[in-house]
């Protein structure tokens, strides 16, 4: 009974029929809403301040952060760079934490 079994060709090519993925469907998407836009519905509606008519999110709105808080400049960044900030960090605070042990 625990003699592996070579499949029949008939049989491998309806497992490959079965293993077939449908097409995702497709969205039409008109318009992309803007920070603003989104800023402005989310106080000018009271409906966006309760989730499925039972939480409350008023609290969450309140200190919800303003976009110009939130954008960042694009910084590129080197490889070879970023490695030897971390790592001189890494070894700085281990050096601490020995000099702690030490003390």
């Amino acid at each position: 009974a625990d003699i592996p079994v070579i499949p029949d060709l008939e049989d491998v090519q309806e497992e490959d029929l079965a293993m077939q993925v449908a097409a995702p469907p497709s969205v039409q998407v008109n318009r992309v809403l803007t920070y603003h836009d989104l800023d402005k519905d989310l106080m000018k509606y009271a409906a966006f301040q309760t989730l499925d008519g039972e939480v409350d999110l008023k609290l969450l709105t309140k200190v919800l952060a303003p976009e110009h808080e939130l954008r960042e400049e694009d910084v590129s960044w080197d490889w070879d760079h970023l490695f030897t900030e971390v790592s001189s960090e890494l070894v700085t605070e281990w050096d601490l934490g020995q000099s702690e042990r030490e003390d």
